[in-house]
């Protein structure tokens, strides 16, 4: 795990900026702890800073040479099948490795089979290869996003990095996308291939770029389908379990293998408590670690996650943080971004990789199965949408009424009726716009009223309505669920919770692994029929029966809980000045010539009433663009 950056001058005056390549290396040290390096050939420089996982000793720095010394790699990332890949590659073509390594297997694996090596591949990864002779760069990002990867190009270079600071440490010009500002403002994150900065893109998941001179080829080289094949007659639901564990197990096995601590995220849930349980069968006194939280007893979930280490023995770390512990770190979490970033829960995931580093190097989670079992909340609204029924029609009816209600997400009732509004709203909708609406926190209309009318004049949302096009476009046509876990998986997985488990684990330089995403479960879990993940009762129903034969008890009847962050009690009392005297005060918004003032002004009377609705969730995402306005434009 570490972290990359790299320059591709095409003139003389490109060439220029690679005097700032150490300096970009040295804003990833927080990726890279260990040891960093950099490699410079004619106008191309490549650079590196490392987190030793795998093979510690020297000879597994990077940038990396091949024996010939054409090729050189910088890579971020794990191969889980790497030893299987070196045994090909010494038995099938005599290659001689000097370190024990993945990266030196994945440059060898290139040099042979060039890009059809990314088939090969069981992991996730960014890399750069240069080759010398040829004077080509190849880039790639693995399948499903896990690890992120931003570009730039001019007329005089093509810069890459894991971290858009990274870039910008080169010199860039730098201006704000408006069509991205306006995306974040509707989902809290700004999905790829968008960046907060004009000229900057994201490479796609599953996409790879080669560069010769001017020359730039940008491919996809996977995406993963439906598979309306059922399986055969002879399966039944037993054989398809036991299908599922096998893979399940398999993965965690491969996603062990590290040459430091290694522990697994065990917040009492079905996904981590699976990962756990399988994790325990390869790695005795595991380590597993848990967040407590003192002043949030409904997602206090510490309870669950002990008995599951007491049923497999692990050696479990709780850690007990307060309301006050997650304030004092908003000014560290705020300053590490550097591109807005609204879902609030990185709060206590930035926590819990803090204290987690303090024990390991590697941490297991149990992110992703949400996205490809239809685990979350709106996967039951999708669900209870596309049945229709008199339910659905009386709530339609008494819409109006759910628009007056009072609607906060700080208590039971008001939060129902907000829940209620929003989904009368979306029943209203075609299933793709549904979609949209149920993804985001801000229709686009809302979204363009806090700005400026000078400020959005130069607005068109051409890229915006493509993005959305290709997300739900199937949608047109069918509403089954696995279209919706697709979308999921092309929007919210990659753009908002794998981004943040690597933004704020890495803030740390803590690994963090990813078993559910191994693909070959990923494309098991959308060769199964919508009936094994979701119905009118349940969601991630396999994942529950697996759990229920692995452990006594109901852990597996419970249903999903993630943590709210209190924000409309913090900016009522502890960050009310915060909000009114600095980021959001009148004469800041005046002089910046971004936001619209009154609109602003009528956000924070309604947040400070007694129907603040989701204002909080929009003050806060202005509040972490003002920061980071104040940081790298100001």
């Amino acid at each position: 795990m570490c972290g990359i950056t790299g320059i591709y001058a095409f003139n003389e005056a490109g060439r220029f900026h690679l005097i700032n390549l150490q300096k970009s290396v040295n804003v990833l040290e927080h990726r890279g702890p260990d040891t960093q390096g950099t490699f410079i050939h004619d106008k191309v420089g490549l650079g590196h800073r490392r987190l030793a996982v795998i093979d510690v000793s020297a000879r597994a720095n990077q940038p990396m040479k091949d024996s010939s010394g054409r090729y050189t790699i910088v890579y971020n990332g794990e191969i889980y099948n790497h030893r299987e890949l070196k045994k090909m590659l010494e038995e099938r073509h005599q290659v001689q490795f000097i370190s024990n390594s993945d990266t030196e297997v994945l440059l060898y694996a290139y040099i042979i089979y060039g890009k059809q090596c990314l088939n090969m591949l069981n992991g996730f990864y960014a890399f750069a290869i240069y080759d010398k002779m040829k004077n080509e760069l190849f880039i790639a990002r693995d399948r499903f996003g896990i690890k992120p990867l931003y570009y730039y190009q001019d007329e005089d270079k093509f810069l890459f990095a894991s971290e858009l600071r990274s870039i910008i440490s080169y010199g860039i010009q730098r201006s704000i996308q408006i069509e991205s500002l306006v995306l974040y403002l509707q989902l809290n994150y700004i999905p790829a291939p968008f960046s907060i900065i004009q000229g900057v893109t994201k490479l796609l998941p599953g996409h790879c770029i080669l560069i010769n001179s001017r020359d730039i080829h940008i491919e996809r080289y996977y995406k993963v389908e439906r598979d309306l094949t059922e399986f055969s007659p002879n399966i039944n639901y037993t054989g398809i379990k036991e299908m599922l564990i096998d893979k399940l197990d398999n993965s965690v096995q491969k996603r062990l293998i590290a040459d430091v601590p290694l522990g697994v995220f065990l917040s009492g849930g079905i996904d981590s408590s699976l990962i756990t349980a399988l994790a325990s069968r390869h790695q005795s006194n595991l380590k597993t670690f848990s967040v407590g939280y003192e002043n949030a007893r409904y997602f206090d979930e510490k309870k669950y996650a002990q008995q599951v280490a007491d049923q497999y023995k692990t050696d479990h770390h709780v850690f007990n943080i307060s309301n006050s512990d997650l304030l004092n770190h908003l000014p560290a979490i705020l300053n590490h971004f550097d591109e807005p970033f609204a879902d609030s829960s990185c709060i206590p995931v930035y926590l819990l990789s803090k204290l987690t580093r303090n024990e390991v190097t590697v941490a297991l989670s149990g992110d992703g199965a949400d996205e490809i079992f239809a685990g979350y909340n709106k996967h039951k609204a999708f669900y209870r949408a596309s049945k229709g029924g008199i339910v659905n029609d009386i709530l339609k009816t008494f819409s109006p009424l759910w628009k007056i209600m009072p609607k906060s997400r700080n208590d039971f009732l008001s939060n129902r009726f907000r829940q209620l509004d929003r989904y009368a709203k979306g029943l209203r909708l075609d299933p793709a716009e549904r979609y949209w609406f149920w993804a985001g926190f801000l229709p686009e209309r809302k979204a363009l009223s806090y700005f400026s009318p000078a400020f959005i004049e130069p607005y068109s949302n051409q890229k915006i309505e493509e993005l959305k096009f290709n997300l739900t476009n199937a949608l047109n046509h069918t509403e089954s669920m696995d279209e919706i876990l697709l979308a999921d998986t092309r929007l919210v997985l990659p753009n908002d919770m794998l981004y943040k488990v690597d933004l704020m684990s890495m803030a740390h330089g803590l690994e963090v692994r990813v078993p559910f995403l191994d693909h070959n479960i990923v494309e098991f879990a959308f060769s199964l029929h919508e009936r094994y993940k979701i119905n009118q009762k349940n969601q991630k129903i396999i994942l529950r029966d697996i759990l229920k034969d692995l452990l006594p008890g109901k852990l597996h009847l419970r249903t999903k809980h993630g943590f709210e962050v209190p924000l409309l009690n913090w900016f009522r009392k502890d960050l009310k000045s915060l909000i009114t005297d600095d980021l959001l005060a009148d004469n800041f918004i005046n002089e910046q010539e971004i936001f619209n003032p009154a609109s602003i002004k009528s956000l924070k009377k309604q947040l400070f009433s007694s129907n603040p609705g989701d204002a909080n969730a929009h003050v806060w995402a202005l509040m972490v663009f003002q920061s980071w306005w104040r940081k790298y434009l100001n």
